[in-house]
């Protein structure tokens, strides 16, 4: 896989989650494309307010569960009624309530480990991948913005002031692999 170069990026920071959603959105009303943000803690409503979709985590889930659920049914039925059967006592060939235990925790086994495995090839994110940070208080009480840059300088200078206006305390230019 083809790694990405390095690119400039405006980089506004700020020191309130409130005050970084009001300036998202003039940013946005402004048509300045934000590349990404990145912050200390989980800010409620910035997704809507950078205009992201909606995660596909939960199907991805859903649809690790029902295989992990179904395998569990079959994996049950080939064994106590096609490998190996056995009839104790007048049971059934197939105890389907006998089942549901096995079945419910092979299920959530399955779905859990999906989901994490899904979470991260889709961010990137596995052991030993090392990713440095824009700002070194983007971890501790900053807020980072980073945006891509307009082409003429007097845009650039605009963004810089939109930014400080919308109550970003520094704004710099860096160039950076996203």
């Amino acid at each position: 896989m083809a790694r990405k170069k390095e690119k400039e990026y405006i980089i506004g920071i700020y020191e309130d989650d409130e005050v970084l959603l009001e300036g998202i959105k003039k940013l946005r009303a402004h048509q300045y494309k934000i590349a990404n943000v990145y912050t200390p803690f989980p800010v409620h409503g910035l997704d809507e307010a950078l205009g992201l979709k909606e995660s596909r985590l939960p199907v991805v889930s859903f649809l690790f569960g029902l295989t992990g659920a179904s395998f569990a049914l079959w994996m049950q039925w080939y064994m106590y009624t096609h490998d190996w059967p056995l009839n104790v006592g007048g049971k059934p060939h197939f105890p389907l309530p006998t089942f549901v235990p096995i079945t419910f925790e092979l299920m959530v086994l399955l779905a859990a480990l999906g989901m994490v495995f899904f979470y991260l090839l889709r961010n990137w994110t596995f052991p030993g991948i090392f990713k440095k940070p824009i700002d070194p208080r983007q971890t501790d009480d900053r807020f980072v913005v980073v945006i891509e840059p307009p082409e003429s300088q007097e845009q650039r200078t605009q963004l810089e002031s939109l930014l400080r206006e919308s109550g970003a305390v520094e704004t710099k230019t860096e160039y950076l692999r996203l």
